[in-house]
């Protein structure tokens, strides 16, 4: 037993230590390369308390975040030095000390690092994934000379043991590289476990890249200059001095690009140095002989594969073709994603800007038990999660900088969102923009100036792998998920309900959204009552709002009428429609225009944009009205009641803009240079 602390980072490694709770090392010994050779302590950098109990089990303490600084390359080198200096020991589990405050039920993570072994991949990441998951980390001493199938068994056995303690969890396998050939394998022989693989640049590609010639170029040459021949020489070096300046939010094109490109060079010496300990040139061998036989072991075992699986894919990969292999993989793999990375070098894990943990909610692969549930698996946005939403959406509110209106409950309308209960369950019922233009600006101004998570009831389009696969960009809808959107259905509502969220509502769905022309903010709307009775069964308050303003931002070219006279379009329209992806059409069996909820695209001119106005009325509070509500007829009369608050906030809306005198965006654009950028534009007297 052993302690490495570097950087402020602890790891704690364990041989022959059983698992007991949660925040214990499991011990494994390496199927072919069992060592009797214990691992010398090393000096730890950083004291750290270890307590131990009767049955020989280790309770690790859990150092401070705040005494740790952000993570960087510099921490992934002064982590896998120390590491490599251990030397001797065969392959093992290690868990990093600052991962171990995961909450009670969070699933299993194994990391399988790529071909530098070291396992410590994951560094960035560590303090955001470590609060969703328990992760383990495999690390293969530079020495160890287990075969492949060897590591599989060994993966195998871990993820056997853990089956039975998880009690229905999940175990998640993120592999890089090589690590994501061997977390296929592992999943191909248990079809019957539930794994969900996250694949960085996996390097089951292997047998199309020159890199299966570069074994016999290598014996040849001597240790230490068979670096700077083998194309590996860019997993540490090549990509460095992007990775060091996407990690301080830089850019070579901004000021001063000389210091940052001179402290790249000095910071990517240190790398030099870890890449020829890691890799020597046995090493370096042995582990292309593992890649070959990787790539035939598992290309041969792919159709077994079913579990989820969500594939990384960089797009200035210098190693491999991991672009076109995620695409391959895509076709074969039945429940397989992808998302592209177009700027991303080989050490995708390492570089600024990538957040595993935004990238796994947003492909919404996050989940706790064997089904997703897109209710309790979500984690409220962080700030820096935040700031990365208003950043994205920042275009659009600056173009429309909505007019938040609301209503107190003496009948007065005010600017902001005071009129807005500050507690649940409250259910915002409202009309749809062209697009849902509307929604994300929605959520994000109430995320910023009442702290309150909406939860938005979405068309289960939104999370259909087939549907994803006909967008332009496969995370085309990623940002839906992350703001908390939910699939349509009355389950989620009661959960949301249940947990008192603030749920947003639109009844007339796609059809409101993707309006034919002519239909600017009509409602359309189901006959009978959807969401009262089920308000009324939390107590929930009613909130009917109205949004005006897509009139401003666009003109409908060709609408869905116009589409379906065009030739061949009846192609994409069966597509969208029908088959995997029309399974999860809404209200299909509704009569009159509510029914026409078919999925299609737009094609839309822009114009000079104009103003976004929301106006939420008074509440309806449902609270000591259950009986009453029980009954259909008075549960119609509260839900005709809803709409026709919402026409009116409409037609309110519609008049009152006309009186705007910032309505333009020329005359904002005046105002934000005269009265300074971050200043509220002024409106209409309410």
């Amino acid at each position: 037993m052993f302690t490495v602390a570097s950087g402020g980072c602890q790891l704690f490694i364990g041989e022959g230590l059983p698992l007991r709770r949660r925040h214990h090392i499991f011990p494994h010994t390496s199927p072919t390369t069992r060592s009797s050779v214990k691992a010398k302590p090393l000096n730890a950098l950083k004291p750290t308390r270890i307590n131990r109990a009767h049955n020989g089990t280790v309770e690790r303490e859990v150092i401070d975040r705040s005494e740790v600084a952000p993570r960087s390359v510099r921490d992934y080198i002064k982590l896998s030095r120390d590491l490599v200096k251990s030397g001797v020991g065969p392959v093992r589990w290690f868990s990093p000390i600052e991962c171990t405050r995961c909450a009670e039920g969070s699933p299993l993570l194994l990391f399988l690092p790529g071909m530098d072994g070291v396992g410590t991949g994951l560094v960035r990441h560590y303090e955001r994934l470590g609060k969703i998951f328990d992760i383990w980390c495999l690390h293969i001493p530079v020495n160890d000379r287990t075969s492949f199938e060897g590591l599989v068994q060994y993966i195998e056995n871990t993820v056997k043991s853990e089956k039975a303690r998880l009690q229905g969890r999940p175990i998640y396998i993120v592999g890089e590289s090589i690590g994501a050939s061997l977390a296929l394998a592992v999943a191909a022989r248990n079809i019957n476990t539930d794994l969900v693989l996250l694949l960085i640049n996996p390097a089951t590609s292997f047998k199309t890249t020159w890199l299966r010639d570069i074994s016999n170029l290598l014996a040849a040459v001597p240790d230490p200059l068979h670096l700077p021949v083998s194309p590996l020489f860019s997993l540490l070096s090549g990509n460095y001095i992007r990775t060091t300046t996407n990690l301080k939010g830089q850019n070579l094109a901004n000021e001063k690009p000389i210091p940052i490109l001179l402290e790249g060079l000095t910071d990517m010496l240190p790398s030099l140095s870890l890449l020829a300990d890691i890799l020597p040139k046995e090493t370096l061998v042995w582990k292309l002989k593992i890649l070959k036989e990787a790539s035939c072991y598992v290309n041969s075992r792919l159709h077994a594969v079913t579990c989820q699986t969500l594939v990384l894919a960089s797009g200035n990969d210098e190693i491999l073709p991991s672009r076109k292999e995620a695409e391959r993989l895509c076709t074969i793999l039945p429940n397989c994603r992808v998302r592209h990375f177009k700027d991303s070098g080989h050490t995708l894990l390492l570089e600024g800007g990538i957040d595993l943990v935004t990238i796994i909610k947003g492909a919404g692969y996050y989940r706790q038990t064997r089904q997703t549930d897109f209710v309790s698996d979500f984690f409220p946005l962080t700030a820096d999660e935040f700031e990365y939403l208003t950043k994205e959406y920042r275009p659009i509110t600056i173009a429309t900088d909505p007019v938040m209106l609301s209503t107190l409950d003496d009948g007065r309308i005010i600017r902001g969102l005071s009129g807005i209960p500050d507690e649940g369950p409250v259910v915002l019922i409202g009309n749809h923009m062209l697009m849902a233009f509307e929604s994300p600006l929605l959520v994000i101004q109430f995320l910023k100036e009442k702290n309150i998570q909406l939860r938005a009831i979405a068309h289960p389009f939104f999370f259909d792998r087939n549907a994803e696969m006909l967008m332009p960009d496969y995370s085309f809808f990623d940002n839906y998920r992350f703001l908390g959107c939910v699939p349509s259905s009355g389950t989620n509502l009661y959960k949301l309900l249940a947990k008192n969220s603030f749920v947003l509502l639109y009844p007339g769905g796609a059809r409101e959204a993707l309006h034919r022309k002519g239909e600017e903010h009509q409602l359309f709307w189901p006959q009978q009552a959807e969401f009262v009775r089920m308000a009324s069964r939390f107590g929930a308050t009613i909130i009917p709002f109205g949004v005006v303003g897509e009139d401003d931002l666009c003109n409908i070219l060709l609408d869905y009428n116009d589409l379906k006279k065009l030739p061949f379009y009846d192609t994409l329209d069966k597509k969208l429609n029908e088959g995997p992806v029309g399974a999860v059409r809404l209200r299909s069996n509704d009569k009159g225009e509510v029914g026409n909820q078919e999925m299609h695209p737009l094609v839309l001119s822009p114009k000079v944009p104009g103003r976004f106005y929301f106006l939420f009325e008074k509440p309806i509070k449902t609270k000591g009205m259950e009986k009453e509500l029980r009954d259909r007829e008075n549960a119609q009369q509260v839900y005709l009641h809803v709409k026709y608050e919402v026409e009116k906030c409409v037609s309110y809306l519609k008049e009152k803009r006309e009186k705007d005198p910032y309505r333009s965006l020329l005359s904002r654009l005046v105002y934000r240079a005269t009265h300074g950028f971050n200043s509220e534009i002024p409106t209409f007297e309410p």
